[in-house]
């Protein structure tokens, strides 16, 4: 089929432009043009601003797909664009959506598609499932037909490692050295991460694939794990030491680091389950990449590409792990 990526050279992305050209589809990729990722030859390339919604609807408008895979959309207004560009012109829409969209904690897990959306935990979470609606109401008018998928952590080659405070790379050179690692909490709250070659090819066997058609989909990871099992992994597939851990309660971490922890306030301080059955079913979604492989081909990528940076926040990571240990030294000595 003749496919329209808007997006194509981020994390997720670059792997469904690749896997959909090894698939036989024509690919056009609509992007600013700012990201250097090696994509395949066949693949045409269209430069623009996703967000200046007048001259994306202007630059698209004589663009012939079938299919659209929107990585960028973000807000309703977004939605609406793509509705105004494509309604009636394309087949399906597939939408990037998150399982950010899930009120947290969840009522129960595993989480399935139909789990409660409200409140949202964040704004970006709130302009996600407000433009999951608008597509859902554009498809019940007959613009075209919606596959919505829900991926979770995804990560790999052009992206980073996850950890307490967000995606900063210093945390690679932390484990490498064995120094100590922040974890909020005890360490027990459970956290998944998938590949993007696993994530991509949910995406690339949702195309054109009627039995996907007004369906919504959790691409995630199928081995969820502990925070402390996450680092040790880590460090397992580095060839590092065992990593040193501190544990430092989720509050105060935000307290002293409200500016580093939104990610932490958001995502990583819930255990959460997402069941992937239904991608499995009817996308043959499956999950071959283990995580400590996909961390080692990751850093590799890093490495290679001198993507690897320490600075203020490794910094920061030893200041706030000595005063941590000094006040909890004093707190035990006091009753003594």
């Amino acid at each position: 089929m003749d496919v329209l990526i808007i997006g194509g050279t981020g994390v997720i992305s670059t792997g469904i432009t690749r896997q959909l050209v090894e698939a036989g589809h024509d690919v056009t990729i609509f992007n600013r043009g700012e990201t250097d990722i090696d994509i395949p030859e066949a693949v045409a390339e269209i430069h623009g601003d996703r967000f200046d919604h007048d001259a994306f609807e202007s630059t698209v408008a004589d663009v012939d797909v079938d299919v659209v895979i929107d990585m960028m959309c973000f807000s309703v207004e977004d939605a609406k664009s793509d509705i105004r560009a494509f309604a009636g012109e394309i087949e399906q829409c597939i939408f990037t959506s998150t399982v950010d969209v899930y009120h947290r904690p969840p009522e129960r897990n595993p989480v399935t598609e139909d789990a409660a959306r409200e409140p949202p935990v964040s704004d970006y979470a709130e302009g996600k499932a407000a433009a999951e609606d608008r597509f859902r109401e554009a498809e019940a008018e007959g613009a075209f037909d919606v596959t919505i998928i829900r991926p979770w952590s995804t990560y790999g080659e052009g992206g980073s490692i996850f950890h307490t405070f967000g995606g900063d790379t210093y945390y690679i050179e932390r484990i490498r050295q064995g120094k100590p690692i922040v974890v909020h909490g005890d360490g027990t709250s459970l956290w998944g991460s998938c590949h993007r070659d696993d994530v991509a090819a949910a995406y690339v066997n949702a195309v054109g694939n009627e039995t996907a058609y007004g369906e919504t989909y959790h691409v995630t990871s199928e081995e969820v794990i502990t925070w402390n099992q996450y680092h040790r992994r880590v460090a397992a597939a580095l060839d590092a030491p065992e990593p040193d851990l501190v544990h430092i309660p989720t509050d105060e971490l935000r307290d002293v680091a409200p500016e580093r922890t939104e990610m932490l306030r958001d995502h990583f301080q819930y255990s959460t389950v997402f069941d992937n059955s239904k991608a499995k079913r009817d996308l043959d979604f499956e999950y071959t990449v283990s995580f400590e492989d996909g961390v080692e081909r990751t850093v590799a990528w890093l490495d290679e590409h001198d993507g690897i940076e320490v600075g203020e926040g490794d910094a920061f990571e030893d200041d706030l792990v000595a005063a941590w240990r000094e006040s909890t030294d004093d707190f035990v000595a006091d009753f003594e």
